[in-house]
């Protein structure tokens, strides 16, 4: 096929944009929802929610006037640097625990032979399968027994188990890797660890951003977690204590959905700048 043939046509292309755009319109409509909320007052809120007398309509969702005092009242009502802290913290160790301890046991299983390696990944591979509700009492118990309630340690110590998914998705790339480089380091004398370390991390930068990425993203959203293993306000990560906000008599919607915006505005951030290094991860570990 030359170069021309595989050019698509200018009009076709329009019409492939138009329908992207079309079709990414109901998934913004919730971040457009809480950007319009965020900077309105509770009269606003009430009022663009629609009623009987006054239905719905798309000009209710334009705040006037616009409140951004909004922004700076969500910080004072929660101690939003605090939790921030505490999430980057779990973000930062999390991340390294998890894609570290997956590269290992990929290793383990994408470039040495061993007996039975197809059995144990297989059973490693049964694991995603089961639902978090099932190990959550167990696990809870397990935790509370050592004396990990109230600590990080119930969220940060799995993390140097491996992740399943992670170690699924390194484990393809590296059979994707050509075996005459490590068979070059071991005439060499190099050593598993040496080839591991200085040779086929080094050249699997895309799939452990993959991974690194999905470890953050993990962290960053994780609810549950900090629900049932912390109890000290001070510990508190930001997706927990967005909370906060909400009272058996009154919610203060307009911080809410201003703290929930800053909450987002990172990933959103962190996506844009790193979707090449994501897509190309992904679609290098296919095997071969």
């Amino acid at each position: 096929m030359t170069e021309g043939q595989s050019k698509i046509p200018k009009h076709l292309q329009a019409m492939v944009y138009t329908v992207l755009v079309i079709l990414s319109i109901p998934p913004l409509l919730p971040l457009l929802w809480m950007l319009s909320t965020s900077l309105k007052d509770d009269k606003q809120i009430y009022a663009s929610s629609g009623t009987a007398t006054q239905p719905f309509s798309l000009t209710s969702m334009i705040p006037y006037p616009v409140r951004w005092n909004n922004y700076p009242d969500s910080l004072e009502t929660m101690p939003f640097f605090v939790y921030l802290r505490n999430t980057l913290f779990l973000c930062v160790v999390i991340v390294i625990a998890s894609v570290a301890s997956s590269a290992v046991v990929a290793y383990g299983f994408g470039r040495i032979k061993f007996k039975y390696s197809g059995v144990w990944f297989g059973l490693m591979m049964a694991t995603m399968a089961l639902p978090g509700q099932v190990t959550m009492i167990p696990i809870f118990a397990l935790f509370r027994s050592l004396g990990w309630y109230g600590t990080y340690l119930p969220l940060i110590i799995p993390a140097f188990c491996g992740a399943p998914f992670f170690i699924f998705l390194l484990t393809q790339f590296f059979k994707t890797l050509p075996v005459e480089f490590a068979e070059s380091a071991k005439v060499d004398g190099a050593g598993e660890w040496t080839i591991f370390t200085r040779l086929i991390l080094p050249l699997s930068k895309p799939a452990l951003a993959t991974c690194a990425l999905f470890a953050f993203l993990g962290a960053w959203n994780d609810f549950l977690g900090p629900l049932l293993y912390l109890s000290d306000p001070s510990k508190y990560t930001l997706a927990y204590g967005l909370q906060q906000f909400l009272s058996n008599y009154y919610v203060n919607w307009m911080q809410l959905m201003a703290a929930s915006l800053m909450f987002v505005l990172p990933i959103v951030i962190l996506f844009f700048f790193a979707q090449k290094t994501f897509i190309q991860g992904i679609a290098t570990t296919g095997g071969k």
